[in-house]
């Protein structure tokens, strides 16, 4: 895993926390809110319950006073009660004293929650409660319940204003908390790159000194079949530092974004051209459908290189007398355009195999083909490399005898 490939881990990780503690915070919140609502409103009930049941005390008032003793919890809430005949006419009235509105004010409100559809409910900054009594006459109950509401305002409100801040300190301590838990991550893979580029660069020498021996073996002794196998192995070693070189430089390179548009189009036409040849060698058939005029902000180079290597390892693992096709079509995924690269060759021996492996590096499905292919099975590792560069992907399937690799590069 290289830095970028920890920094994109590191961002995901942020994004699951900070969603997590909104979501947690959410909960918690909706459930404090739902609480304090459903024990005020039994509280509502309860009192407008009590303060009906007890209107007899209410009928002979019609001034404003102290409200006599009653059951426990009437004086909790300021109210006013009115008792209408049988024809509608109010013929008593009583407020507890202290009522935040006059009798007019009052009367007015009693007015306009007789018109509505229903017996109990809201109305402005009150509930009510109307009751039809058995001698004809109607009780309406006016219970002052804007102390409740402005504390359910001010607490839901508290609950955004805590749930916000507190995911605001949550995301800035996770980022920074985060940034110091992958650096030592990100110093150890570029340890490891360096590593291997070391490594690299320290066998090239004593490759160098036996493949020179050997030649002056050969030259001195003459040619023989131990000093070719030598001859053969040192050059595959070479090419297998050369393509860990490769990987390395292409990871490191990931972070960085092409800057300049790229017919893809012709770069695969050209690198595809270059294996014609080489396939009817060996008996094998490249067809190519490749639609013209495809660009994308890239790395040309990387982009042959990324044809190359899957044309390589068509061709060599292409079955005898068997046909490479190599496709290159538009395509788009969530509004962003980009291009499907599929290269596919006749592969019968491989309907249970396991493709998520092929593009681990040094992995082989065929281990007796190692010598006889001349690979070293990290080209499809780098392949991943290239497209994840590209902001793309690479995948690998397998159909009705034939194995795919598609590409898609944005």
């Amino acid at each position: 895993m290289n830095a970028k490939e920890i920094q994109k881990l590191r961002r995901k990780f942020i994004l699951i926390a900070t969603v997590s503690f909104f979501l947690v915070t959410s909960f918690i919140g909706t459930l404090i809110n739902f609480a304090i609502f459903a024990v005020t409103q039994i509280q509502i009930n309860a009192e407008l319950e009590r303060i009906s049941e007890n209107r007899h005390v209410f009928d002979s008032e019609n001034e404003p006073r102290n409200q006599p003793d009653g059951p426990s919890g009437m004086n909790d809430f300021p109210f006013c009660a009115f008792t209408y005949d049988a024809s509608g006419d109010e013929i008593a009235y009583f407020a507890r004293k202290g009522s935040p509105i006059d009798k007019d004010t009052a009367s007015e409100i009693a007015q306009a929650v007789r018109k509505l559809p229903t017996d109990h409910g809201y109305y402005a900054a009150y509930a009510f409660r109307l009751a039809h009594n058995e001698d004809g006459t109607s009780s309406l109950v006016l219970l002052d319940i804007g102390g409740i509401l402005y504390v359910r305002r001010i607490l839901t409100f508290a609950t955004i204003g805590v749930g916000f801040a507190g995911m605001l300190i949550t995301v800035i301590l996770v980022v920074a908390l985060s940034k110091r838990a992958v650096k030592p991550e990100i110093e150890n893979s570029r340890r490891q790159e360096q590593f291997l580029t070391d490594v690299s660069h320290e066998l090239k020498t004593p490759l160098a000194v036996i493949r020179s021996n050997t030649e002056m073996q050969e030259m001195t002794g003459g040619e023989s079949e131990w000093t070719q196998s030598t001859i053969r192995q040192v050059d595959r070693m070479n090419s297998l530092i050369q393509n860990l070189v490769m990987i390395t430089k292409s990871r490191e390179m990931e972070s960085r974004t092409g800057t300049e548009p790229v017919d893809v189009s012709q770069a695969v036409a050209q690198t595809a051209q270059d294996f014609v040849s080489r396939a009817e060698g060996e008996g094998k058939t490249l067809t190519q459908q490749i639609e013209p005029g495809l660009e994308l902000t890239a790395d040309g180079s990387k982009i042959r290189q990324l044809a190359m290597l899957l044309l390589d390892n068509a061709v060599k693992y292409c079955d005898d007398n068997g046909t490479i096709e190599i496709r290159l079509e538009p395509f788009a995924k969530r509004s962003k355009k980009g291009v499907r690269l599929i290269v596919s060759n006749d592969y019968a021996a491989g309907k249970d195999v396991d493709y998520t492996r092929f593009f681990e590096r040094f992995y082989r499905e065929d281990k007796s083909r190692n010598i006889d292919t001349g690979g070293y099975g990290i080209g499809l590792s780098i392949a991943e490399s290239i497209c994840t560069e590209q902001n793309g992907a690479i995948r690998a399937a397998w159909r009705d005898g034939r194995i795919s690799f598609i590409c898609e590069l944005f």
